[in-house]
């Protein structure tokens, strides 16, 4: 009698090809799960797979739409200098197709055995260094030479292992058109910059007539009045050697030199002629300071002494400004410096005019203007304090752009320190703002002075 069979052991098959006999639902449903597991990363490979496809063909049209968009010529070549690849730019240059030019070598694009030689250097020998702006012939489709401009940098594999190289150009004729551009918007920048340079020194001008006309206004009283004198003088003295030529007694020229005060004008006439030479001189240095400013500068390198600028300026300022406009100067002098002289009066003028804009309200007005002068560094700078309301935080990094002002319309144009901080940088120095610490404005004016000369 044959021993029973465990059913959980007994595994075999049916009638039915295929059937298994013992194997329980659980088994099944665990390969059904791990079928629909298998199924389901299947598909979310597929899509991963998709994406990344989608997104190969997406950089692959990027790359072919700027190789295409190229000005410039593009060529990859590699270790034996086998062109690998190129862009349209130099198709167009060749008249030869993408395909036709790849696999052929790059030294064959270049007129002359010369131009050759130094592209194989250019690749083989110096393979693995970036190479700059080499100037070499390349032919055209039509035969001529091509001047172009070519940048090579080499490339690599993962490694580090040199793959070839790949080189850029740019035909010179474009970049001489590009340069003769350039060229010409910057003489017309330069231009431009003379004529605001220009107008805004009128506009100081025309703001100072009064406190010129004032200044000469002194001297040429004082000219005018010791001409008048000698006038009466040279009457006094030609009634007297008419006397003296017609032969009148030594009783009679005697009468006559007193009467007339003759020693008296003989004592006035060198202190009159001393003095009108004076005035005539001070009139001279005060039309002289205004052509400097008023004319455009030839010559920007000529030695002058900041100081008497400065002082030129404040009394300028200040004879066209309120009598009770008080400003206090603190400076050594000389200050020589080199540079224009016309120009950096404007600055000065400019800093003083807005100190006096800015305090013409007060009862009491002032301006301190003091130096701090660094030998050690050849440095000057000229502090400008005034005892005005200040600066509003909120523009204190705007007041030296171009026609930013805080004045009423009409009033300013908004470039007078623009200007002058052009000025100033251009002179080797800075120029900037701050609020003092007791109240009102600060501008700071820091300038190299001229190195001293050394004693023979």
């Amino acid at each position: 009698m044959s021993k029973p069979r465990d059913k959980d052991h007994d595994v075999g098959q049916t009638g039915h090809p295929g059937e298994l006999v013992g194997v329980g639902e659980d088994v099944w449903m665990d390969v059904i799960q791990k079928m629909d597991e298998v199924y389901s990363d299947l598909l979310q490979y597929e899509v991963a797979l998709e994406e990344k496809n989608a997104k190969l063909e997406e950089s692959q049209q990027f790359i072919l739409s700027v190789l295409t968009a190229m000005s410039d010529i593009l060529v990859v070549c590699g270790r034996d200098g086998a062109i690998e690849d190129v862009n349209p730019a130099l198709e167009v240059i060749t008249g030869k197709s993408a395909e036709a030019l790849r696999g052929s070598a790059i030294y064959d694009l270049f007129v002359g055995e010369g131009a050759r030689d130094k592209a194989r250097q250019l690749l083989t020998v110096f393979g693995e260094r970036e190479v700059h702006d080499c100037e070499l012939q390349l032919r055209a489709h039509d035969g001529s030479a091509v001047p172009v401009s070519f940048n090579c940098t080499p490339r690599f594999n993962a490694v580090g292992k040199s793959m070839g190289m790949v080189v850029t150009g740019r035909p010179v004729g474009e970049l001489r058109k590009a340069y003769q551009a350039l060229r010409q918007a910057h003489d017309d920048l330069k231009r431009t910059q003379q004529q605001l340079l220009h107008s805004e020194k009128m506009a100081s001008l025309g703001r100072l007539v009064a406190g010129v006309a004032h200044e000469l206004n002194n001297p040429i009283s004082f000219i005018l009045g010791n001409v008048h004198a000698l006038r009466r003088y040279a009457d006094r003295l030609e009634t007297y050697l008419g006397a003296v030529h017609a032969g009148d007694s030594t009783e009679q020229l005697a009468e006559q030199r007193a009467r007339l005060r003759i020693d008296r004008i003989l004592a006035d006439l060198d202190p009159l002629i001393e003095g009108t030479i004076e005035g005539a001189e001070r009139t001279r240095q005060i039309v002289d300071g205004l052509k400097r400013f008023s004319a455009i500068d030839r010559d920007e390198q000529q030695p002058f002494d900041l100081a008497e600028v400065v002082e030129r300026s404040v009394r300028w300022v200040s004879q066209a400004a309120r009598k009770d406009f008080k400003v206090r100067l603190d400076i050594p002098a000389p200050l020589m410096m080199v540079g224009s002289a016309g120009q950096m009066q404007q600055v000065m003028m400019n800093l003083v005019q807005n100190a006096w804009d800015a305090t013409s309200t007060l009862d009491h007005p002032r301006l301190q203007i003091s130096a701090e002068v660094d030998a050690a560094a050849a440095q000057v700078c000229l502090r400008f304090e005034d005892n005005g309301p200040g600066i509003d935080p909120a523009n204190l990094a705007h007041v030296f752009d171009p026609f930013f002002t805080t004045k009423p319309v009409g009033q300013g144009t908004g470039l007078g320190l623009a200007i002058s901080y052009g000025i100033i940088e251009r002179h080797g120095g800075r120029l900037s703002a701050a609020n003092a610490s007791a109240g009102g404005a600060m501008f700071t004016a820091c300038l190299p002075l001229a190195p001293l000369t050394p004693a023979c």
